[in-house]
């Protein structure tokens, strides 16, 4: 796999981040006086993009996960790989989910809010998500897999050819060397699709703006500067600090503008999923090895709901100090393991919390009126959620390139600049 294929330069880099950040700008403002005639344009370039982001998806998760466990050597290190991937991720699922109940108890945010009891047609996901998402692991038709995005089993079913190539050896090496030929291939495809994501997320950003109008921004609006400013400081300590400086003793200023391109289209696109083929090339810049990040991210896309749990446990306590519910902490406990069952599975696709919180309003026992005011909460906080979801599995990633201690044949040596503040 060629240096020039996987690691773009600093400079080209930083060009793409600032022109994906002036896409982003120019969208949200273009979105406040965007014309109704325009809306279809941006609606078209902004599928298009995503279209052609994503087709790449699955065909990259899959053939770099074979040669990432090809490349691991033996069964138990891939287990140690995914073991560590799940306990990083579902820690910080549950801390989110604490602190996303907590905070807004202790400080009664939503007490004399007047809440507008808006109804809206949504279904509320099924509390037993976890036992189905358990016992559809294993794809009955792996095509039907691909073909229906079900990533979960597209992980099962990769893991599992991955295992047997290790256990044929160099009778599956024509096999391995195809997927490694479809890996650079998909890599090339995303590389120039990445240079079209300016255009992309100002298209999807205008979009969003547009359909809410000012009006309801504006309204929703203190709520929303909360939530943001809770996941900025959910980033900066928890990714920051704990994961990349504390655990991974990589520089905490160089992770951040690495992965700059991938936030930003996670924020412009609100697709963890759809963003998958730009954080493998973010952590390939960190040198965070392929059988890591060939794991870790796509696994991380699928379970890894950090922001998600943030926003779904305060407005669960907003809303029921703003209708005078009582929840005990008893209760808080029940909402909090809920939420964090309920994130496991849950797709890397905008609004896809939605359902979710329907069911934990039930089990928190709120009024369903709510359900108007947070699905027009969830879609305004979609993007940064996602945003900070994408960081955290970068960020668990880099942190599981120091803790795994795979073979020293298959680590990368950190550069000294990572290894400084």
């Amino acid at each position: 796999m060629s240096e020039s294929t996987r690691k773009p330069s600093n400079k080209k880099a930083l060009r793409l981040s600032a022109a994906i950040l002036i896409g982003l700008i120019l969208g949200a403002l273009f979105g406040l006086v965007m014309p109704d005639w325009a809306q279809p344009v941006t609606s078209l370039i902004a599928t298009v993009y995503l279209h052609a982001l994503t087709m790449m998806i699955y065909p990259l998760v899959f053939c770099s996960l074979i040669v990432g466990i090809k490349g691991i050597g033996s069964v138990s290190a891939t287990g140690k790989v995914g073991g560590q991937a799940l306990l990083y991720f579902i820690g910080t699922t549950l801390f989110a989910s604490l602190l996303g109940l907590f905070l807004p108890k202790a400080l009664n945010i939503g007490a004399g809010v007047a809440v507008e009891m808006a109804e809206a047609d949504v279904q509320a996901a099924q509390f037993t998500s976890l036992v189905d998402t358990i016992q559809n692991l294993i794809p009955a038709n792996p095509f039907a897999a691909f073909v229906n995005g079900n990533m979960l089993q597209v992980l099962v079913f990769a893991i599992i050819v991955g295992i047997t190539c290790l256990a044929l050896g160099k009778k599956a090496d024509p096999f391995v060397k195809l997927c490694e030929a479809v890996d650079e291939i998909s890599v090339k495809i995303v590389s120039a699709v990445m240079y079209t994501t300016p255009v992309g997320v100002f298209c999807s950003l205008a979009g969003t703006v547009h359909a809410n109008g000012l009006q309801t921004i504006l309204s929703l609006a203190a709520v929303l500067g909360i939530l943001y400013l809770v996941m900025a400081l959910y980033i900066v300590i928890v990714y920051g600090v704990v994961l990349v400086k504390g655990i991974g003793k990589f520089s905490i200023r160089k992770f951040f503008v690495t992965v700059l391109p991938a936030g930003l289209n996670a924020f412009g696109t609100a697709s963890s999923s759809a963003t998958l083929p730009i954080s493998k090339r973010c952590a390939d810049e960190m040198d965070v090895p392929n059988e890591i990040s060939s794991l870790a991210l796509p696994l991380g896309a699928t379970i890894n709901m950090d922001a998600v749990s943030i926003v779904m446990s305060f407005m669960i306590v907003f809303f029921a100090n703003a209708t005078g519910t009582e929840i005990s902490y008893g209760l808080l406990a029940v909402v909090l393991l809920s939420n964090t069952l309920l994130s496991i599975g849950a797709p890397g696709v905008p609004n896809s919390a939605i359902a979710s919180f329907a069911a934990l309003a039930t089990i928190a026992g709120l009024p369903t009126g709510i359900m108007g005011m947070y699905v027009s909460v969830n879609i305004l906080v979609d993007a940064g959620a996602t945003c900070c979801n994408v960081l955290g599995d970068l960020a668990s990633a880099v942190a599981m390139k120091r803790t795994c201690k795979l073979p020293k044949t298959h680590q990368n040596t950190l550069t000294e600049e990572g290894q400084t503040l």
